[in-house]
């Protein structure tokens, strides 16, 4: 087991998506894993089911990345049930898809403040325990919208994506002497059932088309390159944005 004795910190964890499958691969792994989500009943149920169904230890923390005292409080838990903080997947997002002509302020704010904002909270609260002990990962969820046209309406998303990849590359500069490593991950579409409700048979036809691969991606995909960037074998990667598109973006 890859993750054995580390201590995994899942941001947005708790849903049928990427936060979850990556807190599930880690727990598969032998990492003890905190689910991270704001929404407090969904969360204890997603820690016990990892607990259950995969033997691993399991926190849920309810925890709202955009207010400093909740993730303070999220990363004292951790350390003081778990002992350490040895992995950070900042993994929550928010969009809403508005023409930048009819955003409002609290619209363009509430994306910037759980993307960026949630990103940089997180990391400045677990940094000193990594720092303590010589040793972390932490990995950022950006985004192809970040790099590429992607879609109509996502100037906010896509600006926030972009600035997470700088976020990134700074604090991989700042924090590498320490033994810690900070990369990105950059999805492409990646199937989820939100996305499900969301679109119709022929979209997601449209997407399918767009891909090398020839299908659409899922959450293990980006799990799987989650776990990538957080093992030992990625100790020489750092400020480093890993596309996961299916070919769709490349550069």
């Amino acid at each position: 087991m890859r993750f054995a004795g580390k201590v995994a910190i899942v941001t947005a964890a708790a849903g049928a998506g990427i936060g979850q499958a990556t807190a599930r691969a880690f727990a598969a792994e032998g990492a003890a894993v905190v689910v991270a989500d704001h929404h407090a009943g969904r969360t204890a149920r997603a820690a016990e089911d990892i607990t259950s169904s995969l033997g691993a230890k399991a926190l849920g923390i309810t925890c709202d990345v955009t207010d400093r005292g909740q993730v303070e409080r999220m990363v004292q838990q951790t350390l003081d049930e778990l002992g350490r903080i040895d992995i950070l997947v900042n993994n929550a997002g928010y969009d809403s898809f508005q023409p930048l002509l009819d955003m409002t302020d609290e619209t363009w704010d509430q994306i910037m403040d759980v993307n960026v904002k949630g990103t940089f909270l997180c990391c400045q609260a677990a940094l000193p325990a990594m720092m303590r002990q010589k040793w972390g990962r932490i990995i950022n969820l950006s985004s192809v919208a970040g790099m590429m046209h992607t879609a109509p309406d996502s100037a906010a998303y896509s600006a926030s994506k972009a600035a997470i990849m700088g976020l990134t590359r700074v604090l991989a500069r700042e924090v590498g002497g320490h033994g810690i490593t900070v990369n990105a991950v950059a999805p492409g579409f990646i199937l989820n059932p939100y996305f499900e409700r969301m679109t119709t048979p022929e979209l997601l036809e449209e997407y399918r088309q767009k891909m090398v691969v020839g299908r659409l991606g899922n959450p293990q995909d980006i799990a799987n390159a989650i776990l990538f960037l957080a093992a030992e074998e990625a100790d020489y990667v750092t400020g480093s944005t890993l596309t996961v598109s299916g070919g769709w973006h490349m550069y």
